[in-house]
């Protein structure tokens, strides 16, 4: 059966050197996990403008849950300025204050947090006091079983200690990149030897069921309790990393749903992952339409 997966928070337009690409992490993990078979939901909020519209039209259009989808009158929808150095390597600059900062605690979002079997959250999407106060509520709205997971997303400066760790508190699974490590550990009052270690540390510290490192074109590392596992990744030639970390996480997400090894989650998502960064944007479009087709070509 599909598994019902939310993506809780931003939805937005990555405005590329190329043009304007449909995103935002929660959108884009929830279009990845369509693509994996299972209910990709958004919850989130758009403008009440030619951006929010074209953005609902598009992710009906992708295949994406738009129902829960709050409009605001008051507020723009989401853009962010994306610059790709030559290694493909994408710099943010995120508009503020716009229409997701204000997700708002309704009826609907009571009943999708009650029938939802994954949550996926980040912590860019708590820069406002009125989101994080809602993303908390539906969080604690889940069904014991509901997996949670907290993706960490430091971006600019919009991020506090008491955010990540209170987030990672209310985390069944953690995934951050091999730059943030270093800077979480510090911010949890924890030394960082290295990435196993602290890992662990992490994992122990806020009693994780998984915690992923990604390591950008070198692979991933997950550790659960005292198990590990690496892979080296796969190369490709790299259009821009946009969307590629939720990628990842979505093809995570789905497997550890089906009940899979560290070994083979590791293996998806990091193909997964290295799909996307072969593509333009967090959204594109699986070759002769199936997702199998594209994987097996980067394999």
């Amino acid at each position: 059966m599909k598994k019902r997966v939310v993506g809780l928070g931003e939805v937005l337009w990555d405005l590329l050197p190329a043009g304007a690409c449909l995103g935002g992490a929660p959108a884009n993990f929830a279009y990845i996990t369509t693509l994996m078979g299972d209910q990709g939901i958004v919850a989130s909020r758009v403008g009440e403008d030619s951006r929010g519209v074209e953005a609902l039209r598009r992710m009906e259009e992708l295949g994406l849950d738009i129902d829960h989808v709050q409009t605001d009158r008051d507020h723009p929808t989401g853009t962010v300025k994306v610059d790709v150095d030559a290694n493909g390597i994408a710099r943010y600059e995120i508009a503020h204050p716009v229409a997701w900062d204000y997700l708002s605690w309704t009826l609907d979002w009571q009943h999708l947090a009650e029938q939802a079997d994954a949550v996926c959250f980040g912590s860019l999407a708590q820069r406002s006091e009125e989101t994080r106060a809602t993303v908390r509520k539906f969080l604690a709205a889940t069904l014991p079983g509901t997996v949670k997971i907290f993706d960490v997303n430091l971006r600019q400066s919009y991020y506090s200690r008491e955010t990540l760790t209170e987030s990672m508190k209310l985390a069944d699974i953690v995934k951050l990149n091999d730059e943030e490590l270093p800077k979480i550990m510090g911010l949890a009052d924890l030394p960082h030897k290295d990435e196993l270690s602290s890992a662990q540390r992490l994992g122990a510290e806020y009693d994780l069921k998984l915690l992923c490192l990604t390591r950008g074109g070198r692979g991933s590392l997950l550790v659960s309790g005292r198990e590990a596992s690496e892979h080296p990744g796969f190369r490709v030639r790299v259009a821009d990393t946009v969307g590629s970390g939720d990628a990842f996480t979505a093809g995570l997400v789905h497997e550890y749903l089906q009940g899979a090894s560290l070994e083979l989650i590791n293996e998806v998502a990091n193909l997964v992952g290295a799909w996307v960064a072969s593509e333009v944007g967090a959204m594109p479009t699986p070759r002769r339409g199936a997702l199998e087709h594209s994987l097996a070509e980067i394999r």
